[in-house]
């Protein structure tokens, strides 16, 4: 059985979580372990098998974990809470009802650091070069086919045995509190790591919110957050991400809304502007708001561009890979009655012996292709960084 206490009562979350997933992936088990943003609270939820899915119910239901790819039309799975554990500061808060066997397993050496993660056989792709695919964006803007796009890349680093995910998880915990951290592992989605800054949908206590999030600087300690300037392209970027929400807003004909914003808001090492929509669901008789959003959002202008369809085109036609679960949507759904769905940005997929980094960059009719490129590399630097620690 797992050991959940320590000496003098407390609770060891570390060794917690290790055996507890060590345990699971050799029963061939699922899992998601994550961290809110602002909340110094983790979860792990282990479950036999994630559930294909159509669409996700964000108000009512059985408690799990929402793992979405970025296609509207590909694979969205559901990750049921048959086990969960909830930890507050490192404390065990709950007792789980249930606990992974480990009957008729192989002895677990407790000394490894690495754990067997699900891995998917990496598919190789013919790297398209970024540079050409956002001139190739900006001759489709300037022919009136799209306003903005949103092309992204790839990047492969190889790893060593001594990579530790869980370490890495936490570390990537410690260095972006206002994140969503995550680390999902399963036969059928692969192992992904990633610490998002983008809230999608939330639904808590009748309350719906989402967030328009774009723009992009560097950021360091040094920088005054009231005396940043953004420039006009920028300002554009973010405020065509607010217009599609408001347009999915327009589509169900809801018109009382709040919005705060735009502000300047930090990201790890860049920074961003931010718009919050929110919605009294009770005041405006529409309980369901939150499943019906994430419907029309996904994938948002952010991540694709706009008009929708046209971008979604040029991406499927020039971007040369298949992005899979990045720039999908994942996150908690029903756990502690409280649903939170984000973008998956700012992650990487693990592999045997390697790891892929993904990251994209909002283009419009201002953009410079090289900086675009630069931006990608900013992006990714916080996770190359894990790498390396």
């Amino acid at each position: 059985m797992i050991s959940t206490k320590e000496k003098e009562g407390t609770t060891s979350e570390k060794k917690i979580l290790k055996e507890a997933i060590t345990v699971a992936l050799n029963l061939g088990h699922s899992f998601s372990l994550w961290k809110t943003p602002g909340i110094n609270q983790k979860h792990l939820i282990i479950c036999r098998a994630p559930k294909e899915v159509e669409e996700f119910f964000l108000e009512e239901g059985n408690g799990g974990f929402a793992f979405a790819s970025f296609l509207p039309e590909g694979k969205k799975y559901f990750f049921p809470a048959d086990i969960h554990y909830q930890f507050n500061n490192d404390i065990l808060t709950n007792e789980p009802q249930s606990e992974p066997k480990e009957e008729n397993l192989p002895p677990i050496n407790s000394a490894q650091p690495v754990l067997r993660f699900h891995r998917l056989i990496r598919v190789t792709h013919q790297q398209v070069d970024y540079i050409d695919l956002v001139n190739n964006g900006l001759q489709e803007i300037s022919e009136g086919q799209i306003e903005k796009v949103v092309p992204s890349r790839f990047k492969d680093i190889g790893i060593t045995n001594e990579f530790d995910l869980l370490k890495a998880f936490d570390t990537l915990c410690e260095e972006h509190p206002q994140a969503m951290v995550s680390l999902v592992s399963s036969p059928q989605t692969g192992t992904w790591l990633g610490a998002t800054p983008e809230l999608l949908v939330s639904v808590n206590n009748n309350i719906f919110k989402t967030i328009a999030l774009a723009g992009t600087q560097p950021y360091s300690s040094e920088i005054d957050l009231k005396s940043v300037a953004w420039t006009q392209k920028e300002i554009e970027e973010q405020a065509l991400v607010c217009r599609y929400i408001i347009n999915c807003f327009k589509k169900i004909r809801l018109r009382e809304y709040e919005e705060h914003g735009p502000r300047t808001v930090i990201a790890g090492n860049i920074m961003h502007l931010k718009t919050i929509y929110e919605v009294d669901t009770a005041a405006t008789n529409f309980p369901q708001l939150g499943s019906v959003m994430l419907k029309l959002l996904h994938p948002t202008s952010a991540v694709c561009g706009m008009p929708f369809e046209n971008a979604l085109s040029f991406l499927k036609n020039n971007e040369g890979y298949n992005r899979e679960f990045y720039s999908g949507f994942l996150g908690p759904v029903q756990i502690n009655h409280n649903s939170q769905i984000f973008v998956n940005l700012r992650c990487m997929q693990v592999f045997e012996g390697s790891v892929r980094l993904y990251a994209g960059a909002g283009i419009t009719i201002d953009s410079n292709p090289q900086k675009e490129f630069e931006e990608t590399e900013m992006k990714m630097h916080n996770l190359q960084n894990l790498l390396i620690a």
